[in-house]
């Protein structure tokens, strides 16, 4: 168009590629530097609100100035100028924590690209492939080179990597329905081309295999596939993926591939065996009162026969009114009969600075309900898709607390009407698809009565009527500070309810600038916390400085610097007024406890009047040290000491020993059920400045994070220690943390990506000369080498690895390194030698009693039997690997095990054993829909059920799984991989 004839609302902004404006007059300069940072984050999240804290780690690598939120201010103004005086209509506002940018649909090529590609999608449902090429391609083209091309932000790199992922899947897409509409002689060129830069992607491998066998150029298909097949490499059934597999099969059997494979059909769902019933929703109140008539109208919407769609109810309130209570007792009311597969809850911090991500929700829905870490899929996109594929048919209640904004309620929400959602926030979310809207009012005054006489009884109630009604009237009805309230009175038997009336007056007067609801609930607070001694007023201030969502009683020794071996003593004053709620009591004996979000906050700024600084600094190093004393002693309850991990020099603060003793009974248990709030310490740390104490305890957190699965905490936690070790220069705390993420992403099947972090931390470690460290990154390179095909590579960095080890008395790192090299001795024919370095790795294994590497040696050890035509033993052998991996909940462990059972049964000629064990071996991998998996196992089952004379019962191996990556080409976290 025209410059001349362009109208402001043609304004365009594109950010896949270099970062441009495109306005009325053409294009806009936007000032390289800050600007175009700023510019782009706010881009990235557009209609999202962006945090100031955010945008400063984004534009500061290193330490921040004292000034950086005046910069950021100055930065967003100076850019909102640039947009305006080139006449292109932008909205940044100001919105807490930080800033939104409001775009039109359409604007933004980001965004285009994403309504094309799920368009096209759409078309293929409908069998319009050739249209649906069009589309696809035509968002592809709006690429101009690597998203945020020129863009030197490294905080913006991880999105950015994201989006280009998105493209290539979509470029797949495209190909894979070229193929289907027999265009093959077309596109050679071009997949040849993206092999050459992607050699390791199995996708697009698979393409080009297909083309040139639709070409009629079979010799240099095969080729193509011996190519792929040097840079991968067979693990524990993790060869090259069952598509390449079939393929070389169908090609050198002179099958008609291109007929059989069917590039555009999906692959055909297997119903999954369902399993899982999380059990999630937070306690009821026993004394309930009130909102029957919302509580109905909500009931009939969750539970309805008539329903054709999920039932969506939202509760809407102002602070204090009781959303959250209100939400659990309807869970509680409809859960049991209604929704009998499982509820599922999620704080989504709406009111706190960084909302919880819809993808992380996700992340932590799908391991609730069964889907180990390593199958989770990275993108948005494809959660949601697995997200509801496992909820169809399933009756689960999913409760969403504290929502911001209907973007982040959106993708949570089930596909399916036999599901309900019930969302809880303080605005009403209009723009979520059929959604009742339910508001919950204050109590009335008999019910506020009612509730006062519960707590201070009813007797007391009845001789001041008049004062209770006032102080019921001077509350407004809310549940909140209702019940502060009655529980100072409680505590004061000998005060008058009048009394009581007049001092919670005088204190509504002082703050009269707040709005109504926040002024009763403040008033309440600060009328209580006044009343409350020197000593319950410090911890109550300290105490808010947890991040978690729960606090546990050793907390408040931590706080104070308190030794006393019942630190829960000190908490009870809060508990006995109300300022601080019992949540739950742990197996232990010991009680949890939570602020309410509002009385949180209230606490903070108590806090911050009324305690130094330095105070402050000191008591959160002393919370994040008693975290990281608990968690490096649960390592080493699990490893049998400090072994295969880095520790650094940060402080601890020692929980009380008894508790240390009782709560670590079962570490790893203990760990999981503290998941969030040893995330929440990792990030605040980070915000701290507490960079020895934030590495440590990231990487100590591995420990769970990979044996449970949960890549996204990994990730995520490392990315904050890696900020904060880079700001203040921390060259070993660094390299801890790289080399943790290249372990993540072996765990993702991201080999490039590993081994660019474990270069990069290796070189680090020789610089600070670190043995534990080096050691540690030769054994992942060693691993990463092996998979390519490299095995003299990988036994050199396999020696060094254990001369490291050794070096630093590290036996598992050693014990580690010598079942990863028995592999190799073994597939090149040296069993012997095999058999010395797994049966040195099981002595180690007996003597530390870690278990974990035990299973791996064991499993390993039944390999090299097969290899050695010992199948009766290694059938034994796999047997007890069986019983280790369900014991342990490692469930994808276990699909390798049923089926390593089925193959050397089948070798055995027990074929009816073999067909049961495979069999069960496809449930595990149907369930956690792993659908490449299932495929290969599927192959398998033929063969044997051929050998039945039961061939018909034979399901067909699937070649093609439309849309991306499958769990066969990961390489799984699990007790038996690596």
């Amino acid at each position: 168009m025209d410059a001349a004839l362009r109208r402001p609302e043609d304004s365009v902004y594109r950010i896949l590629g270099p970062v441009e404006v495109e306005g009325p007059s053409g294009p806009v300069r936007i000032t390289p530097g800050r600007q175009q940072v700023v510019l782009a984050l706010l881009l990235m999240e557009a209609n999202q609100v962006v945090s100031t804290e955010h945008i400063v780690d984004t534009l500061w690598d290193e330490l921040p100035p004292d000034t950086a939120r005046t910069q950021v201010q100055i930065c967003v103004s100076r850019l909102r100028k640039s947009l305006t005086d080139a006449g292109v209509p932008v909205t940044i506002t100001t919105r807490p924590p930080g800033y939104q940018l409001r775009l039109v649909a359409g604007t933004l090529d980001m965004h285009v690209f994403a309504r094309k590609v799920t368009e096209a999608r759409v078309l293929v449902k409908e069998g319009r492939a050739a249209e649906a090429v069009g589309l696809l391609r035509a968002a592809v083209g709006l690429w101009r080179g690597p998203c945020l091309s020129g863009l030197p932000n490294r905080a913006l790199r991880t999105k950015a990597l994201r989006l280009d992922e998105e493209r290539l899947t979509a470029t797949e897409d495209y190909l894979e329905l070229e193929l289907e509409l027999r265009r093959h002689h077309q596109i050679v060129g071009e997949v040849t081309r993206l092999v050459h830069e992607n050699p390791l992607r199995e996708r697009l491998r698979a393409v080009l295999m297909l083309a040139l066998h639709q070409a009629g150029r079979q010799a240099e298909a095969l080729e193509v596939y011996r190519t792929g097949r040097r840079l991968l490499v067979e693990e524990l059934g993790l060869e090259p993926g069952e598509r390449l597999r079939l393929l070389e099969s169908a090609i050198l059997s002179g099958d008609a591939v291109g007929d059989a494979v069917e590039p555009g059909k999906q692959a055909e769902a297997v119903p999954v065996r369902w399993t899982q019933h999380p059990r999630q929703l937070p306690a009821d109140t026993a004394d309930f009162i009130g909102h029957e008539d919302l509580i109905r109208t909500a009931e009939s919407v969750l539970v309805g026969k008539d329903r054709r769609a999920v039932g969506v109810v939202v509760v809407v309130g102002r602070p204090g009114s009781g959303k959250t209570t209100v939400a659990a007792h309807i869970g509680h009311r409809v859960a049991a009969e209604h929704f009998p597969d499982g509820q599922l809850y999620c704080d989504l911090r709406g009111t706190r600075g960084e909302p919880s991500a819809p993808a992380d929700v996700l992340g932590r829905f799908l391991l609730a309900l069964g889907i180990p870490g390593p199958v989770i899929p990275v993108g948005l996109d494809e959660r949601v898709a697995m997200y509801r594929t496992l909820m169809a048919e399933r009756r689960i209640l999913v409760v969403l607390d504290d929502a911001s904004t209907e973007g982040q309620v959106a993708p949570l929400l089930p596909g399916s009407s036999t599901c309900a959602v019930l969302v809880t926030s303080r605005s009403r979310l209009t723009g979520v698809p059929g959604a009742r809207q339910v508001e919950v009012d204050v109590l009335d005054q008999a019910q506020s009565l009612d509730l006062l006489g519960r707590v201070i009884g009813a007797d007391r109630v009845g001789r001041e009527p008049e004062a209770a009604a006032a102080l019921v009237r001077t509350v407004g009805g809310l549940p909140l500070a209702l019940r502060i309230i009655a529980a100072r009175l409680a505590a004061r038997p000998h005060w008058s309810l009048a009394t009581m009336v007049h001092r919670l007056a005088s204190e509504r007067h002082r703050l009269d600038e707040l709005a109504h609801g926040e002024m009763t609930i403040r008033a309440s607070l600060s009328l209580t916390y006044n009343g409350l001694d020197r000593s319950a007023r410090g911890l109550f201030g300290l105490l808010g400085l947890s991040d978690g969502p729960e606090i546990p009683g050793w907390l408040a020794g931590a706080v104070l610097d308190d030794p006393s071996p019942y630190p829960s003593d000190l908490l009870e004053p809060l508990v006995d007024v109300q300022m601080l709620d019992v949540a739950t009591v742990e197996r232990t004996g010991e009680f949890r406890y939570r602020y309410q979000d509002i009385v949180r906050l209230f606490a903070r700024e108590k806090l911050a009047e009324e305690v130094s600084p330095e105070e402050r600094a000191r008591a959160v190093e002393r919370v994040v040290g008693g975290w990281l004393a608990l968690a490096e002693q649960a390592h080493r309850l699990i490893y049998g000491g400090d072994y295969t991990v880095l520790h650094g020099t940060g402080v601890r603060w020692p929980p009380p020993a008894s508790y240390v003793e009782q709560a670590l009974a079962e570490p790893l248990e203990w760990m999981d059920a503290e998941q969030v709030n040893l995330c929440a310490a990792i990030a605040q740390a980070a915000e701290a400045g507490l960079d020895e104490l934030c590495w440590d305890l990231a990487v100590t957190g591995v420990t769970l994070f990979e044996s449970r699965g949960y890549l996204d905490d990994w990730e995520r936690t490392h990315e904050q220690a890696l900020r904060a070790t880079r700001r203040a220069g921390n060259a070993r705390g660094t390299a801890a943390v790289l080399g943790s993420l290249g372990t993540l992403h072996i765990n993702r099947g991201q080999t490039a990506r590993s081994h660019e972090v474990l270069v990069a931390a290796l070189e680090l470690f020789k610089e600070v000369d670190d043995p534990r460290g080096l050691a540690l990154c030769r054994r992942d390179l060693g691993l990463l080498a092996r998979w390519a095909g490299r095995d003299d590579e990988a036994l050199a960095l396999y020696s060094e690895a254990i001369r490291d080890f050794d070096r630093v008395d590290d036996v598992v790192g050693r014990a580690i390194v010598l079942t990863q090299r028995a592999d190799v001795f073994s597939r090149r024919g040296r069993i012997d030698v095999a058999r010395e370095q797994l049966d040195e790795a099981m002595g180690i294994y007996r003597t530390t009693g870690y278990v974990g590497g035990a299973t791996h040696t064991l499993r390993r050890i039944g390999q090299v039997q097969v290899r050695a035509g010992e199948r009766v033993e290694a059938a034994r052998t796999f047997g007890t690997v069986l019983e280790m991996v369900r014991h342990s909940r490692d469930v994808i462990g276990e699909g390798h095990l049923l089926r390593d059972l089925g193959e050397v049964n089948a070798g055995l000629g027990r074929y009816a054993e073999a067909r049961d064990f495979l069999e069960q071996a496809l449930v595990v991998r149907e369930r956690i829909m792993d659908r490449g998996g299932a495929a290969a196992i599927r192959e398998d089952l033929a063969g044997v059920l051929a050998r039945l004379g039961d061939a018909g019962r034979a399901p067909e191996p699937v070649v093609r799984v439309f849309g991306g990556v499958t769990a066969e080409q990961a390489v799984p976290a699990t007790a038996v991989e690596g």
